[in-house]
């Protein structure tokens, strides 16, 4: 028999791959032991085992869609981060801390996080070789720190697996396979550029494998260097509301300075800054105004360098044991810049400006009476603020296996230990020492030397302990006091901060897999094992963000660990076979318990069947229990600040009082002014669009009561390889996944709508109103436990294989996620309505959801030549409009109802967007492969979304910000 002939095999092929993005091949490890030599012996089958299940088989075939990249389609990319490339999988939600997010916070930053199902990062668990990646305090594993150059291939399980693989694996689970029983070597070079001259990559990789009768080596080194893409050099992010905005949304807390006590008034350009009568009030209009567009200083993509060395080998100690391990050691380096800090002196106690300061205008110095400080603000344009992120991970696996015959049977074992250990340093520079500006803004005197000094002239402070500031001369003005090329300021103002983290992952396992009893339609197997995992990790804030003695968010140490021991089984039935309407009918069944330290025991069953009525067509389906642990962030993190975007439902322009008679009743009993109440933003100015962001931090926190999630999941679905047309295979499956009990971070805007239009009083604790102007000072949010999630939909997938003599090899891969309902409730009280997440741009978790997502491939090969040509297809959105009055034309339902009132809102919806690929091949004859391309050929550019989704500029920060040309060689010795 032969793979193309055998129409079992092809079924088989595309069951366990259907879905693929590109070239869909066999499970690695699957091989047929035949040669034409030897045509007339039977063949002897390799068993090997598939992402979902323990069990080891000489059939593929499993109830769960698993979809599979193979090594040559991740070369035929023009993608070349594991990143990069899982994100165009359809299957993928919108990225968690996207590369577009300069202004994310915490020990992740830096990171590539993938979410299947859109269900969160942390609900898809990342396995290498079938062992577990580390995780963050948070419970996030970073792929980012996988070089493509190890990957053999990728299998990745659309279906819940907690029975198998344990906590985390909600929305589905990413295996990495690296290459094994390699012999030679091989280099890569890559390097890509956007079309505007920016945003260079460069990639070298090296592969050396030595393969000989006792086991086998691989090393893999692997360089690569992304640089920054900076927000002014696009169209679409050089402004806060877009290009089709230009001038909306600059901010007054600007780099001209102002006093806000008495009004806001700013210098007049080049005036006496001592002359009170030299202020005027502020002009907010731009840009000619007092204002500053913080776009121009923030990066629309973050640079981030990776060096990665892989080794890998094994060794047979005789005919039943092996010894295989592994070592992965990666240094990622990641940087980011945001526009200098927005300072706000009435946010900061301590820090209004001192009646004796020199600067004070409207101080004892210059002829005043005022004694009391003054408020004032400034942004210090001077110095933007920059991250960086340098994460060292290093990873060993070491273990024995092997099999053994036992009543005329084989068994394959396996035992092993993995540790992992991330170790992280972040750096932040051009945040400000609270307790320097304080002083810096404190009593001054002008002294003998004609020179500005801290204290007084009988108390003087010397500058090495001081350094007076004026906040009210603008960027770009030198003189006395000016932060504007003043080194001695700047060093006395700002301090680089340093905090630290570590986690630790240990895992001790032991497997047995194999046959137990011989039924008329096959062997019923088992896999049975054990493991013991403990996850320990910390992050140590710098002492000034801990003591909140600076503007960097302040935040307390993360530490704790927990230990979980556990137990599976797993059974393969087959019932039928090669019967009337049923060439094959199997059952599988899995079950695990899991004993925590933290919160106790759950046990997690799951049920799967596969039935071929005939060859060519098979159905399959599973039913899944899962769950997610509560982490070490969840359930021992320290809390830190967060100056949140929301939108008040008391604002009566864009919140929900405005049409909502019931709502501004409750907001009147805590808002004197509530008929009349906007909420204030940045600069303590009324909004001027939804979800705006607060000028006093908020506090997020962890919650040491938390329970795990808890998730049903279902699948149901056909694979058919017609015999009418060879090479053409198809599948659809649904899919079902609802979570319980979520584990979720609760938000400004949910708190505040529980209390306000959901009208549940115990939602209406943790936050205060300011007694005059009614906006929320003070707001504490939590991680709870809580509501639902609930997603279902279908994948629908093509592939098609066509080879002509004349005109070489062709193939096509379609592949389709079409998301038909996504819901979210935030609490469990039966009082809250379920809101509707599906086709919105920024949902209860923060990401786009898109309801179809579709990618098609066009493959062609003949002789030395080939080429690709890419389709990448996202439904439209919807989202607030910007403003319903002012901009209509980007307002088309205006009158949106929801079932859910605190959905019900003016809608804009935004078309889709479709991004091109193209790649062409050549095979050089000294045994190369030189790759050209281009990466949105058309160099699209989507509609501007103003809610920032996966962003921090009006823009989807999962769509391509650019045509990118790239080069690939590829070089075998």
């Amino acid at each position: 028999m032969s793979c193309d002939q055998n129409l079992l095999v092809r079924a088989v092929r595309f069951a366990l791959a259907s879905g693929a993005v590109g070239v869909v091949g066999l499970a690695p490890g699957f091989a047929f032991a035949q040669s034409p030599a030897a045509a007339d012996e039977p063949a002897q089958l390799e068993r090997v085992e598939v992402t979902g299940s323990r069990i080891r088989k000489v059939d593929l075939e499993t109830a769960q869609p698993v979809l599979v990249i193979d090594r040559a389609e991740i070369e035929r990319q023009g993608f070349q981060s594991v990143a990069d490339i899982l994100q165009n999988v359809s299957a993928t939600g919108s990225p968690t801390i996207s590369r577009a997010q300069p202004l994310s916070s915490g020990e992740a930053v830096g990171g590539s996080f993938i979410s299947l199902r859109n269900l969160g990062a942390n609900r898809t668990l990342i396995l290498v070789n079938g062992k577990r990646l580390g995780i963050t305090t948070g419970g996030l594993q970073d792929i980012s720190v996988i070089p493509t150059a190890m990957i053999q291939s990728v299998e990745i399980l659309k279906d819940g697996a907690s029975s198998v693989y344990g906590s985390d694996a909600i929305g589905g689970v990413i295996n990495f396979i690296t290459r094994s029983n390699y012999e030679g070597m091989e280099a890569n070079a890559y390097w890509g550029q956007y079309g505007e001259g920016d945003g260079d990559i460069e990639k070298y990789d090296m592969v050396l494998g030595y393969k000989g009768d006792k086991g086998s080596l691989l090393v893999t080194a692997e360089y690569s260097d992304e640089q920054k893409v900076q927000s002014s050099d696009r169209d679409f992010s050089r402004y806060p509301r877009s290009h089709l905005h230009p001038f909306l949304g600059w901010t007054t807390v600007s780099q001209w300075g102002a006093i806000t006590t008495g009004g806001t008034r700013v210098l007049d350009r080049g005036a006496d800054p001592y002359n009170y009568a030299n202020f005027h009030p502020v002009n907010g209009s731009a840009p000619d105004g007092d204002v500053s567009n913080t776009n121009s200083q923030t990066d629309l993509r973050t640079p981030q360098s990776t060096k990665t060395l892989f080794v890998s080998g094994d060794y047979n100690i005789n005919e039943a044991v092996r010894f295989k391990g592994d070592i992965l050691y990666s240094n990622r380096d990641a940087a980011r810049q945001v526009a200098g800090y927005p300072f706000q002196s009435i946010a900061f106690p301590g820090t209004q400006m001192s009646p004796n300061s020199y600067y004070n205008p409207l101080g004892s110095w210059h002829g005043n009476t005022n004694t009391n400080p003054i408020n004032w603000l400034r942004r210090t344009w001077e110095v933007p603020r920059v991250s960086d992120s340098d994460l060292d991970t290093f990873r060993v696996t070491a273990g024995l296996d092997g099999s053994f015959n036992f009543a005329d049977r084989t068994f394959d074992w396996d035992v092993g230990y993995m540790y992992n250990q991330n170790k992280l340093v972040q750096s932040n520079y051009g945040n400000l020492n609270l307790p320097r500006v304080a002083a810096a803004v404190g009593p001054s005197f002008l002294n003998a030397d004609g020179r500005v000094q801290c204290g007084t002239a009988a108390a003087p402070v010397s500058f090495a302990n001081c350094v007076p500031w004026n906040p009210f001369l603008p960027f770009g003005r030198e003189g006395d006091g000016s932060l504007y090329n003043n080194q001695e300021l700047q060093d006395f103002l700002f301090q680089e901060e340093h905090s630290t983290g570590k986690t630790e992952t240990k895992v001790y396992s032991a497997n047995v897999t194999g046959p137990i009893v011989a039924l008329p339609a096959g062997d019923l197997s088992f896999a049975f094992g054990v493991e013991h995992r403990k996850e320990s990790g910390e992050f140590i804030p710098d002492a000034l963000s801990q003591t909140a003695s600076s503007t960097n968010l302040a935040s307390k140490p993360t530490s704790g660990s927990y230990k979980v021991q556990e137990v599976y089984a797993e059974f393969f039935v087959p019932v039928l076979r090669d019967v009337a309407f049923a060439k094959d009918l199997s059952l599988s069944v899995a079950t695990r318990f899991s004993d925590y330290d933290t919160f106790g025991n759950t046990t997690n069953n799951k049920f799967g069947f596969t039935w071929k009525p005939i060859d060519q067509l098979m159905f399959r389906g599973t039913r899944a229990d899962g769950f997610r642990a509560p982490t070490i962030a969840n359930l021992y993190g320290g809390g830190s600040q967060t100056f949140s975007f929301y939108t008040d439902p008391c604002d009566t322009r864009f919140g929900a009082a405005t049409n909502n008679a019931s709502v501004r009743a409750r907001c009147a009993q805590d808002i004197a002014n509530a008929a009349t109440f906007r909420q204030l933003q940045q600069g303590f100015v009324p909004t001027t669009v939804a979800n705006a962001q607060t000028p006093l931090a908020f506090v997020s926190g962890s919650n040491a009561n938390l329970v795990p999630e808890e998730s049903k999941s279902s699948t149901l679905g056909v694979v058919w390889s017609p015999t009418f047309s060879d090479g053409l295979n198809m599948s659809l499956d649904w899919w079902k996944i609802k979570v319980e009990n979520t584990i979720t971070a609760d938000t400004p805007t949910q708190k505040l709508n529980d209390c306000y239009v959901e009208g549940i009083a115990a939602r209406c604790n943790d936050f205060t109103r300011d007694p005059i102007t009614g906006i929320v000072d003070t707001l504490v949010f939590r991680v709870r436990n809580g509501g639902y999630e609930e997603t279902q939909g279908f994948d629908f997938d093509l592939s098609y294989r066509l080879p002509t003599e004349s005109w070489g090899n062709f193939n096509l891969v379609w592949q389709n996620t079409y998301v038909n309902s996504y819901e979210f409730k935030s609490s469990n009280d039966s009082r809250v309505s379920p809101s509707q997440q599906n086709g919105f741009a920024v949902t209860a978790n923060s990401s786009a959801s898109f309801r179809l997502r579709s990618n098609i491939t066009l493959g062609w090969d003949k002789g030395s030549f080939g080429a690709s040509w890419s389709t990448r297809y996202f439904s439209g959105l919807k989202e607030t409009c910007l403003n319903a009055a002012a901009f209509p034309d980007e307002c088309s339902n205006p009158g949106y109802i929801a079932a859910n009132p605190a959905d019900s809102r003016a809608i804009n919806e935004i078309g889709s967007n479709t991004f091109h690929d193209l790649q062409l091949r050549w095979k050089a004859p000294w045994n190369a492969t030189i790759s050209l391309g281009a990466n949105n050929v058309f160099n699209h550019q989507a509609a501007p979304i103003y809610s920032q989704p996966s962003a921090n500029v009006s823009y989807y920060g999962g769509f391509d910000i650019g045509r990118f040309y790239y080069v690939k060689y590829h070089q075998r010795f």
